[in-house]
């Protein structure tokens, strides 16, 4: 869920700083607390913080936008909340690699991957050396998930807008998790489910806590209109599954060192997309069925399948379905009390995520 390009359109870097701050001294604070408890502890606190450092900050970057163009001026509160929501992102991406039995993120080991490969190095059989490596990715993203509610707490902020931001963030894991399992159930059963159950999971998955919480929490931090706060919950909502589809196509058709993941990872692990929903419904899908979700998939199996996906229009047909999401989203942003500027700036950012998909 994690490979579009979603920052260039926004501005504020001066403020991403702050969050880089904020996040530099989380970690240097749990470092010191866990080098107490044990050195194998700290370990495990510096691989988090090598799997945090170096992303594009979308998250942060959506807290910080719909904050400062609705007003907000406390930047030390902002980049805190900012930060909570990098660490919420890392935890997940975590995990989500965990789940994906994937141990390479970005070209480069992922945290599962450091310690799978230590074990190997120190002899551990292969079956152990994994345990040892989803184990490690477990408890990183649990570390991650419990900080994101740390930085959350510390905001020097009136106690019913803290409730408010905390249930935001509550919502945003509860769903997460919700349409995680969905998508692990889909992966598991023959059948291709719908497109209506697939944007269903990608609104629960990827809507809520990449676009809707973000831009709500703030928002609210802000403390912006109602109208104003149901207006971008509603554009992250279609904002989310456009991202979510075109993340989903990169995922098959864009390049391991862009998504940060191989290139037939989705494919290998049968994960249940708009663009093979589609596919399902053509002729050339049993040509390609039995080679989704199988274990000996190859560069070129991939690349086969990914040949049939063209053909058949199942490219097209999720490239078209990602863009009029982002049209659906933007529609929701006339609403009174959305600044023009906020409206422009979160419109590019969608439009440039459809021209990252189209260019591949």
């Amino acid at each position: 869920m994690n490979s579009v390009n979603v920052d260039h359109a926004l501005h504020g870097d001066e403020d991403l700083d702050l969050v880089e701050d904020v996040l530099q001294d989380f970690f240097a604070e749990a470092k010191l607390r866990a080098v107490s408890v044990n050195a194998t502890y700290l370990g495990l606190w510096e691989a988090l913080e090598r799997a945090a450092a170096g992303g594009k900050r979308s998250r942060p970057r959506l807290v910080l936008l719909a904050y400062r163009q609705l007003g907000g001026t406390d930047a030390a509160s902002a980049a805190r909340l900012a930060a909570s929501y990098e660490l919420l992102h890392s935890a997940l991406i975590i995990h989500d690699d965990v789940i994906d039995r994937d141990f390479v993120r970005r070209g480069s080991p992922n945290v599962s991957g450091h310690y799978r490969n230590r074990a190997l190095r120190a002899g551990s059989s292969a079956s152990a050396a994994e345990h040892a490596g989803v184990s490690a990715g477990v408890l990183a993203g649990d570390l991650a998930l419990s900080g994101a509610f740390r930085l959350l707490r510390s905001l020097e902020v009136p106690d019913a807008k803290r409730r408010r931001l905390n249930e935001i963030l509550d919502d945003a894991i509860f769903s997460s998790v919700g349409g995680e399992v969905l998508d692990i159930e889909f992966s598991r059963t023959p059948e291709m489910p719908p497109l209506e159950d697939i944007t269903k999971t990608a609104h629960q998955k990827t809507s809520v806590y990449s676009f809707e919480a973000p831009l709500h929490a703030g928002a609210v931090l802000a403390g912006a209109a109602e109208s104003v706060v149901a207006a971008l919950t509603s554009f992250g909502r279609y904002a989310g599954i456009a991202y979510q589809v075109a993340d989903d196509v990169l995922g098959v058709f864009g390049t391991e060192s862009r998504t940060g993941k191989t290139t037939w990872g989705d494919l290998r692990e049968g994960k249940r997309t708009a663009l093979l929903s589609y596919a399902a419904t053509r002729p050339e899908w049993n040509s390609i069925a039995s080679l989704i979700g199988s274990r000996d998939m190859t560069a070129a199996k991939a690349q086969y399948v990914r040949s049939v996906l063209v053909t058949c229009g199942a490219k097209d047909y999720a490239v078209n379905l990602a863009t009029e999401n982002a049209h659906r989203a933007v529609a929701q942003l006339e609403s009174d009390g959305v600044p023009p500027s906020l409206r422009n700036s979160l419109e590019r950012l969608l439009f440039s995520v459809i021209s990252d998909v189209t260019s591949h």
